[in-house]
């Protein structure tokens, strides 16, 4: 008989109860690896976790997000450069099949753009833009040129001398708010090249303005002996003139550019917002053939 010491005791318990005592998983892990064949409605294939499929909204949401460009803040913006075009373009084909360009002509044509321009733009920065401060500074700019023009439709026959005190000074003011506008979105907003260029623009026509002497006068003469003489009035208005077509054809560029970044933006998504639901739809069936296999 053998006799059982504690030694020999405590080592035999513990092969016993390791031989005993079976893991839990072992005997799934068994059926799972065993050759046999395996039990009808059961899976041999480990379950693969699943991530759930975007909801509607949720793809709507993507659509949104990833259409969204910088263009989106501007993007009812485009009326703008269109109305304030109209009065410019009307003050150039004025000027340019007039005769007379005497100061008065000048303030004339100066003074109704500038009260229709200013208004439009004060009305149109009110009602589309949405940036608080490019806003403020562009109804600042609004007001000044309707107040220049109602100053010039006043004082009409003042004279050659108010008439380029007049525009240089509102020229000064108007482009160097604009420029400011220009500057702070730059980056940030197709906006500001409209308005960085159209303020350069403003202070070259300034510039022109104060360059050119009140007592310049040269005759005509030439080859073909044409009577009359170039004054600094002539020079002046026609130089308005040449200004206000080439900033209206500019706003009109600008305008249809902004209108047709518009439509592309909005075109882009729901053609990407409906890629992305046809994408999460397609790797739907796979995740249930693996759950199901």
């Amino acid at each position: 008989m053998h006799r059982w010491t504690g030694r020999s005791l405590r080592r035999a318990l513990p092969r016993r109860r390791a031989t005993l005592e079976v893991p839990s998983g072992s005997c799934q892990e068994g059926a799972v690896n065993s050759p046999g064949p395996p039990r009808p409605g059961r899976s041999t294939v480990p379950s693969a976790s699943v991530p759930p499929a975007p909801s509607g909204g949720d793809t709507a949401d993507r659509g949104r997000t990833s259409s969204a460009s910088p263009s989106t803040g501007s993007s009812s913006y485009w009326p703008v450069p269109l109305v304030r075009a109209v009065p410019l373009l009307v003050t150039a084909a004025v000027v340019t099949f007039s005769r007379d360009h005497s100061p008065f002509v000048g303030l004339v044509s100066f003074g109704v753009a500038a009260v229709v321009g200013g208004l439009l733009l004060t009305v149109g920065v009110l009602l589309r833009l949405d940036d608080r401060s490019s806003r403020t500074l562009q109804v600042v700019q609004g007001v000044t040129t309707v107040v220049a023009g109602v100053v010039a439709l006043a004082a009409s026959s003042a004279g050659l001398a108010f008439f380029v005190a007049l525009v240089s000074g509102w020229a000064l003011v108007a482009g160097a708010l604009e420029l400011v506008a220009g500057l702070r979105r730059r980056g940030r907003s197709p906006l500001a090249r409209d308005w960085i260029s159209v303020a350069v623009l403003t202070l070259a026509l300034a510039a022109v303005f104060l360059v050119v002497p009140l007592d310049y006068a040269q005759p005509l003469g030439g080859v073909e002996q044409i009577e009359g003489e170039l004054t600094s009035s002539t020079v002046l208005v026609g130089v308005l003139g040449a200004w206000a077509a080439v900033v209206g054809v500019f706003l009109v560029i600008a305008g249809l550019s902004l209108r047709w970044q518009t439509d592309t933006g909005r075109a882009e998504g729901p053609s990407r917002s409906s890629s992305t639901s046809s994408s999460s739809t397609s790797t739907e069936p796979t995740s249930d053939e693996g759950q199901h296999a």
